[in-house]
């Protein structure tokens, strides 16, 4: 006996069926198309939470306390400094999925009902992308909008505040919450404690020929490193860095990671660590980022969430902004509009826990 099967017969059916389709893998296709989200994602640093006023990081700044001891000898115990946390805001971000009236009198086949909502997820997904990847590098266009989620050079830097913590003076803990830095322009930066960065070998000209990029890279990686395993698992840079990396290598040693090639990330290998180059990225800036201290957060109830999808003929919120921020907004118009509308939202922030073990160069220029 042939079994029944339902066949969603409204616009309301195929929009929520299709939807719950694509829901699994939208944000795994927003993350897989740019290296910089793939690398948070796949080295398990883009993390859900259930909630909080905040995104809270704990961070450890400095040592705790250890001893040997003797037979019945005392232990002390005193108190530690050097844990503390680092706060982030919630940021939030969404795309639109719009269907008007027209479209839906133009596709009034189970079929192409099916086709267009294919088409908006694909709009809405490539869109989210775009934004997303721009927001992570700081390269919006123009300046970033308090809203924007924090970019990772903010969150990589020596002297600016991350996480509503500011480096400080020596001897406070806080004075290791910094990342080495390093301007290529002036040939100048700051470490991880606030000393002034000394590239070895002859002094440093820009624009860099190959062997100064090996040389600065070099000298970063070691700065955020501890000697052992606590290094740079990966570098993403801009194409004037990548391009420049690459006439310095001769053709026996241009190793790349296969895995990431696999995905169509062109990437080169840097003392065994994949740099890779990221279309969003400034072309004078290299980042080393450690995957176990930076991160992206993301709200398990708004993780590229769909809303359902208005009535057509729904009532816009169409209004004009007030010009104090901090004044009730103005009231929208009562208008309505000739189309369905659905929400793709996600509540999340880009945190760090350990600044030092990351590092950045900027404003570099190539022979």
């Amino acid at each position: 006996m042939a079994l029944a099967s339902h066949v969603p017969a409204t616009w309301d059916q195929i929009l929520s069926t299709t939807m719950h389709n694509y829901r699994k893998s939208l944000r795994d296709n927003i993350f897989n198309s740019r290296p910089l989200l793939e690398f948070l994602m796949s080295n398990g640093r883009l993390r859900t939470v259930s909630g909080g006023v905040s995104i809270v990081e704990p961070l450890l700044l400095g040592p705790g306390e250890a001893n040997s001891y003797g037979p019945w000898q005392q232990i002390q115990v005193n108190a530690v400094a050097g844990i503390s946390a680092a706060q982030f805001f919630w940021r939030q971000l969404y795309a639109t999925m719009i269907i008007s009236g027209l479209e839906e009198a133009q596709n009034n086949s189970k079929e192409q009902m099916i086709d267009l909502v294919e088409a908006k997820v694909m709009q809405a997904r490539n869109t989210l992308k775009n934004i997303l990847s721009a927001m992570v590098w700081g390269t919006r266009g123009g300046a970033a909008l308090a809203t924007d989620f924090t970019d990772l050079p903010t969150l990589i830097d020596a002297t600016g505040a991350a996480g509503g913590i500011t480096p400080a003076a020596a001897p406070a803990p806080e004075n290791q919450w910094r990342s080495p830095t390093f301007n290529a322009t002036t040939q100048a930066g700051t470490d991880a404690v606030g000393a002034a960065i000394t590239v070895p070998g002859p002094a440093l000209t820009a624009p860099y020929d190959g062997s100064e990029v090996e040389r600065v890279l070099r000298h970063m990686y070691y700065l955020s490193s501890d000697g052992g395993s606590e290094h740079v698992g990966a570098i993403f840079t801009g194409l004037g860095w990548f391009s420049a990396y690459e006439a310095s290598l001769t053709p026996q040693v241009r190793y790349t990671d296969t895995t990431k090639a696999n995905l169509g990330f062109q990437n080169l290998m840097f003392k065994n660590v994949p740099l890779t180059w990221d279309p969003d990225a400034p072309t004078g800036t290299a980042l080393g980022l450690n995957a176990e201290t930076i991160g992206m957060t993301i709200h398990s109830d708004r993780n590229f969430a769909q809303s359902p999808f208005t009535s057509n003929l729904s009532g816009s919120t169409a209004s004009t902004p007030n010009a104090n921020p901090g004044a009730t907004p103005a009231a929208p118009a009562a208008n309505a509009i000739d189309a369905r509308v659905s929400f793709i939202t996600t509540y999340g922030n880009c945190t760090v826990r350990e600044r030092r073990r990351n590092f950045k160069i900027t404003l570099a220029t190539f022979s």
